[in-house]
């Protein structure tokens, strides 16, 4: 049995590497719109907080909004993603392994994602990810969206687990933030969307190969403030 009977993973920049595919659909919407399109840094620094944001953070980049800008960006971004999700996404380098390596010394495996819930299901059937894991959690409307810790809480005890003895894998400030909101050990893939430090993440809470992802015992993890 792996130390961390719960393991639960972001998505976007944890699992896949998606700001291709991501960049694209935002870039269609915004032409579709009358607006530049943006490079692959700016659309990087604007993943993590759901699409919502997404979209509000390209509007302000290219000349601001209204409500009704925003609805028509986020309709045609949507529409262009649902036809386009893993044209360029694909897997991190060791993932696959990774994940066979944890089911199969008995974790029970989850996503927590603020991608929207359909297109993260399409995104790992389509790329092989879902016989890994029991439960595939994404943001649905007028539910919270991490860093609140609601999402990451309900898809722990969905999973039968308990926060204490949990793993929350992420790559941005917003998952360690959600982690440490719900009191979830974390380990940082870095590697990812990063576009903050996190100064207090230990060094041991962090990797960069997903062939070396080493989970500790989780009462060591929670005792060092990890």
């Amino acid at each position: 049995m792996t130390a961390f009977p719960t393991v639960v993973f972001d998505l976007d920049g944890t699992l896949v590497h998606s700001a291709p595919d991501i960049r694209a659909a935002i870039n269609h919407a915004l032409a579709r719109n009358g607006r530049s399109e943006l490079d692959m840094p700016t659309v990087i620094s604007f993943i993590g907080n759901g699409v919502e944001v997404l979209v509000s953070r390209s509007l302000d980049a290219t000349g601001g909004f209204d409500e009704r800008l925003h609805a028509a960006t986020l309709a045609d971004l949507l529409d262009f993603y649902e036809r386009h999700p893993t044209t360029l996404t694909r897997p991190y380098p060791g993932v696959i392994d990774c994940l066979a390596r944890l089911k199969s010394n008995g974790a029970r495996l989850g996503i927590c994602t603020n991608k929207p819930d359909g297109p993260a299901r399409i995104v790992c059937d389509q790329l092989g990810l879902s016989p890994y894991f029991e439960l595939i959690s994404g943001a649905r409307p007028d539910a919270p969206k991490k860093p609140d810790p609601a999402p990451l809480l309900r898809c722990i005890n969905d999973l039968g687990g308990r926060a204490e003895a949990a793993l929350y894998v992420g790559d941005s400030s917003v998952d360690f933030h959600t982690a440490r909101s719900a009191g979830v050990a974390f380990r940082l893939f870095d590697g990812g969307y990063l576009n903050e430090p996190l100064p207090d993440l230990d060094l041991q809470a962090r990797f960069s190969d997903w062939d070396e992802l080493t989970l500790p015992d989780p009462a060591e993890t929670h005792a060092s403030g990890s």
